[in-house]
């Protein structure tokens, strides 16, 4: 469940088992439900003009996101949002057709995707830092230590080459777990997702084979397994099947109450997926982001670091055509990231961003023009 301030408690409480229920309603439809769309905030009283912003893409920051907009309406109710929940890639398809206003994403833009739209220019501005997690769902295990992998194993039960749940190289992660000789099945995304890049990102950086016959990109060719839509997609198949493995955002494991597995990182050591861990993550890769505004920091090689963190970003146009809703955008967007939307942030299992970064976008927001002209 979304996490609630308490001097709003009522009404936030209504309006997230909505949306709750929106999520549920769309993961148990098997992937054929149409996007989820975000409830709009409190209406804005009769008489008065209100602006609608549109944005569509990664289910990562859903919860957030949501959470922000509905906190927002309260400090402008004039502008409210609707936003799509259909994963990175249909994100990225629609900023770059100009059909939303901004997009959320996970994944890293590619070179043809900034060519595609020449000579405007799109910018990736990172909103939080998260975690993916492999949650799975195993009947032997419930109530037990949370169960320990490290990188090779996952990929090598992704490509279908661990097949069994009493694996040697699981039995060996996990000496004080008894594993049983149950299939396992796989999940995984069936939609373009900016979950699925970092996670791909991270098994192409430990695994040869995977870089080789798979790779990193929001959708791939999966050698193994069951597709689920989005993140609530996947959560869902995990949890209706037993034996099952797969990867989703840290949040969306919690609010499904699935458990997830420890890894084992590149420095040797088991660590969870914590607050502290992902910004560990960020901490390792301090210094080192480009004026894009885009870093992978998979496989951080601090000791005390979740090695399947990312970035999530929000796109937008660097010169905006309407001056109105390019200025709306922005002032939301820097909210976002003052104290109180860390605070949101941190409550949703978040990790605002370092000081160092956080500098960064709002000098580069402030870049943002209208027409050629300056926006702010």
């Amino acid at each position: 469940m979304f996490v609630h301030s308490s001097r709003r408690a009522s009404p936030y409480v209504v309006w997230v088992l909505a949306a709750v229920l929106i999520v549920m309603v769309a993961a148990c439809g098997g992937g054929t439900s149409g996007p989820v769309v975000i409830p709009t905030q409190t209406p804005a009283a009769p008489g008065s003009s209100s602006m609608l912003i549109n944005g569509a893409g990664a289910t990562f920051p859903y919860p957030l996101y949501s959470r922000w907009f509905y906190e927002y309406a309260s400090i402008n109710p004039s502008v409210k949002f609707n936003y799509q929940s259909i994963g990175s890639g249909g994100g990225i398809q629609q900023i770059k057709a100009k059909t939303v206003d901004f997009a959320g994403s996970d994944a890293i833009l590619s070179d043809a995707d900034y060519q595609a739209v020449a000579p405007a220019r799109l910018q990736m501005f990172p909103s939080v830092a998260g975690a993916v997690v492999p949650t799975y769902n195993v009947k032997e295990l419930q109530g037990k230590d949370a169960l320990i992998l490290d990188g090779q194993t996952l990929a090598n039960i992704f490509l279908g080459k661990i097949t069994k749940w009493n694996d040697p190289a699981l039995t060996a992660l996990n000496p004080n777990l008894t594993l049983p000789a149950k299939d396992i099945i796989v999940v995984h995304r069936s939609d373009g997702s900016g979950t699925t890049f970092i996670f791909t990102d991270f098994l192409a950086t430990v695994s040869n084979e995977w870089k080789d016959k798979v790779g990193k990109n929001t959708s791939v060719n999966w050698p193994v397994g069951l597709g689920g839509k989005g993140n609530e997609g996947v959560a869902g198949t995990v949890s209706q099947n037993d034996g099952s493995i797969g990867y989703v955002e840290l949040a969306y494991a919690k609010q499904n109450k699935l458990p997830y597995a420890k890894m084992r990182n590149t420095a040797g050591a088991v660590v969870a997926a914590t607050a502290q861990t992902i910004q560990n993550a960020m901490t390792d890769f301090a210094g080192k982001m480009p004026d894009t505004l885009a870093l992978s920091i998979v496989n951080a090689p601090g000791e005390s670091s979740w090695p399947i963190a990312g970035y999530t970003y929000i796109i937008l146009y660097m010169d905006q055509q309407d001056c109105a809703r390019g200025k709306a955008i922005i002032n939301f967007m820097k909210w976002a990231l003052s104290d109180a939307g860390a605070r949101f942030a941190a409550e949703l299992d978040y990790v605002p961003l370092p000081a160092a970064v956080r500098t960064s976008v709002l000098a580069k927001l402030d870049q943002v023009t209208c027409q050629g002209k300056p926006l702010m």
